[in-house]
């Protein structure tokens, strides 16, 4: 039972195409952690390091490879001569964390020789991964007064408003936000700095929060224009759908809701069957603009950290998502597809273009920083 058990691992490994699975163990510290490489055809794979109290050690392995296959798309999508991976370690973060765990992590991590390039994603933090630089250089997303780039959300919400200028041109002809109403659900870190850079640009944001007391804070220190309770942000007249929030909002009980041209925001995993609410939003005559292209602006900012950090190239590489959005619009227009095949097709263009190229990985490029 059991040898069937660990088949099953290396049947699931091989039908998503990844090219590596780790797991390391550490007594000493406790440390449980699996590091999934999915793809490095473009160069070496960059993706968080999760820490969660799974239930097994399966559930584990199955979100570090949907994670890691995911950040493939995303970092290709974006245009970056950067590889999909993803690590977890299983543990409580609010329990479990230790600083010799965190090291003992960047030791796993460095036995990889560059293949994987970690950061921080739920459950860490930029105080963890200093500790893992303490034992590899392959780390990014550490203090800026350490030589790192800090807190990715600003860029993360200036490419997103790249990403919806780009579909507001698709779907409206226009090349300017004024006026524009905008739906946006959740004023957390990338929520709240969207809101800042979409009043700048004279639309009116109604925004809605399971924290009321942010959305207040929102509306006396960004003058945003209304607040609604979770449940309502989807019945509010607009133009323009911004979630960045929680994943699977668009899905059989809020599509038919939605009262939006486009939908275009920050949260990850969108669509909460993929595809059937991907051709669903495309047969109502809403413009999607895929996740994983709109909100790649915190993976270019992590990877400029890589060559040595410099904010000004951070938004300028962030600016060209403006550029990938509109690429989707572009292919799905043409082939007569839903923007999430689009997007799908993008990434294998470019996959495919850069097979056989170039190495698979360039440990020196991911020592650069």
């Amino acid at each position: 039972m059991e040898g069937e058990f660990h088949m099953k691992y290396f049947e699931t490994v091989h039908k998503e195409g990844h090219e590596q699975v780790s797991f390391f163990f550490d007594p000493g510290t406790g440390l449980k952690a699996i590091i999934a490489i999915h793809n490095t055809t473009l160069g070496p794979a960059l993706g968080g390091t999760r820490m969660w109290n799974y239930a097994t050690e399966q559930e584990a392995l199955t979100d570090v490879l949907r994670l890691s296959k995911g950040m493939t798309y995303k970092a290709a999508a974006a245009g970056l001569r950067l590889g999909g991976g993803k690590a977890v370690i299983i543990g409580n973060p609010k329990t479990d964390k230790t600083d010799a765990l965190f090291r003992a992590f960047g030791k796993a991590v460095n036995t990889l020789g560059g293949r994987y390039i970690t950061a921080e994603d739920v459950g860490t933090s930029v105080q963890d991964m200093e500790h893992v630089s303490e034992e590899t250089t392959f780390v990014t997303g550490i203090d800026e007064a350490k030589g790192g780039s800090g807190d990715p959300s600003p860029l993360t919400a200036f490419g997103t408003l790249q990403g919806i200028k780009a579909s507001v041109k698709h779907k409206m002809k226009r090349d300017d936000l004024k006026g524009l109403t905008v739906a946006l659900q959740g004023v957390g870190h990338v929520g709240w700095h969207l809101a800042g850079l979409l009043k700048q640009e004279g639309a009116k944001v109604i925004v809605s929060d399971i924290d009321f007391a942010a959305c207040q804070r929102a509306e006396k220190e960004l003058g945003i224009d209304g607040i609604v309770n979770p449940d309502e942000i989807y019945d509010v007249q607009c133009e323009i759908f911004a979630p960045c929030a929680l994943g699977a909002i668009i899905n059989d009980q809020t599509l038919p809701r939605l009262k939006c041209q486009i939908v275009a925001g920050a949260s990850n995993n969108q669509l909460a069957v993929q595809e059937r609410h991907g051709v669903e939003i495309e047969k109502r005559g809403i413009a999607y603009a895929p996740d994983y292209v709109i909100n790649a602006g915190g993976l270019m900012n992590v990877y400029v950290e890589l060559e040595g950090y410099s904010q000004e190239r951070a938004y300028r590489i962030c600016s060209g998502i403006y550029n990938n959005v509109a690429q989707v619009f572009d292919i799905a227009e043409k082939q007569g597809i839903p923007t999430y095949q689009a997007a799908d097709r993008l990434v294998e263009q470019r996959l495919n273009r850069a097979t056989n190229l170039s190495p698979r990985f360039n440990a020196s490029f991911a020592r650069g920083r």
